[in-house]
């Protein structure tokens, strides 16, 4: 086991699939970790995220190249739980609208140069590749069919990782209120939260989704932020075939684990309304939107209703990017902000330890540091 003596203790701020991954990483290390979070895991967005584990349609290479790392990453741990139902590699199929936006014959050729297992579909071929879906929502240009694609509950994985790192000596601090990173003479110190606890640290690492951009603000630090309020609904168990994450232009759709499934959409975060005291309201028709929009696209139209669902912040990097690794003018004190928090859970958490324990940037993230952001680029309020 390495070890790195330069850091000795490190406070992880944020208890979804960032924080968590990275703090068993750095217990791994040998590296004495604290976790604190505001309330319990897993209660922000890695909570109500879709969790479809892909790098389908277009982005940066050194991105696409960052996500089929974290891919392999899952694969190794779906080779520790073969059994597993939180984690699947069904594939995931999607199709566009019949309008001058759709893509599919293009993307389809950018995922074959790039080596990304994919399959081009007419609607009648899709039966015999992924079962579950209606042939007949399928536009007439067809469905790109991704194999090696997959999904993720990330609050059971969260579960999972969390007993590893308090089996080998973490401290996990959960319902610890607001924390706020101690910065003496440009350097990270520690954290200190709402509840009067403090904690010392060598490095701080800032995982709080997409509260990242704010809390770093405070330390006159500027990270562009492009964060909507999102939507997930989970419908009650349904008895169907469907086993791959579906992303039609309507909705998107996955199972879990207890048979039911998980759906989001581009529209639907449209309709959330964020109220005057900060809280979200949800209409009932936005809901059963999205419950009709789903039943569309699967074979049946079964009737699907409501069980749960979850409203809030979904964390996206102003420009798109993942944001990893120190900030630029404060030692020992790190971020990670994306909204790929799923296929980069793993990878993301392995590499930002690396980073903090060793004190040595690691290539793969050189294009997603925070220092690419300048307060001089920050819009005038």
């Amino acid at each position: 086991m390495a070890t790195f003596p330069s850091v000795s203790k490190v406070v992880v701020v944020g208890g979804g699939i960032f924080g968590v991954s990275s703090a068993v990483h750095l217990a791994r290390l040998g590296i004495e970790t604290v976790l604190v979070n505001d309330g319990p895991l897993a209660k922000g967005a890695s909570g109500r995220s879709l969790a479809w584990l892909n790098s389908a349609r277009r982005r940066s290479a050194e991105y696409h190249r960052l996500r089929m790392i974290g891919i392999d990453r899952y694969r190794t741990l779906s080779a520790r739980y073969p059994d597993a139902d939180w984690l699947r590699f069904d594939g995931g199929l999607t199709w566009d609208a019949d309008d001058a936006s759709n893509e599919i014959a293009d993307v389809f050729a950018h995922e074959k140069a790039l080596g990304y297992d994919a399959q081009h579909l007419s609607a009648a071929a899709i039966a015999s590749a992924t079962p579950g879906i209606a042939a007949s929502a399928v536009t007439h240009q067809g469905a790109i069919f991704n194999p090696g694609e997959g999904w993720v509950d990330l609050p059971r994985l969260i579960e999972i990782l969390i007993a590893e790192f308090v089996e080998r000596g973490g401290q996990l601090v959960t319902d610890a209120g607001s924390a706020a990173v101690t910065v003496v003479n440009g350097r990270a110190t520690g954290v200190t939260t709402t509840s009067g606890i403090s904690f010392a640290a060598d490095a701080v690492l800032l995982a709080t989704g997409g509260d990242v951009p704010r809390m770093v603000a405070d330390s006159g630090q500027y990270i562009a932020d492009g964060t909507p309020i999102a939507l997930l609904v989970r419908t009650k168990q349904v008895s169907l075939p469907l086993r791959a994450v579906l992303n039609t232009p309507r909705v998107a759709i996955r199972p879990t684990p207890d048979g039911a499934l998980a759906l989001d959409s581009a529209w639907s975060e449209e309709e959330v309304v964020v109220n005057s005291d900060g809280t979200y309201g949800v209409k009932d028709s936005t809901v059963q939107g999205l419950l009709d929009e789903a039943s569309k696209v699967l074979d049946g139209h079964p009737k699907l209703e409501l069980e749960s669902y979850g409203v809030g912040p979904k964390p996206i990097p102003g420009d798109g990017e993942p944001v990893f690794g120190q900030l630029k003018d404060i030692e020992g004190y790190y971020v990670a902000f994306s909204h790929s928090g799923a296929t980069l859970g793993l990878i993301a958490g392995e590499l930002l330890a690396g980073e903090i324990a060793s004190g040595t940037e690691n290539p793969l993230l050189a294009n997603f540091r925070p220092s690419r952001f300048s307060v001089s680029t920050q819009p005038v309020a």
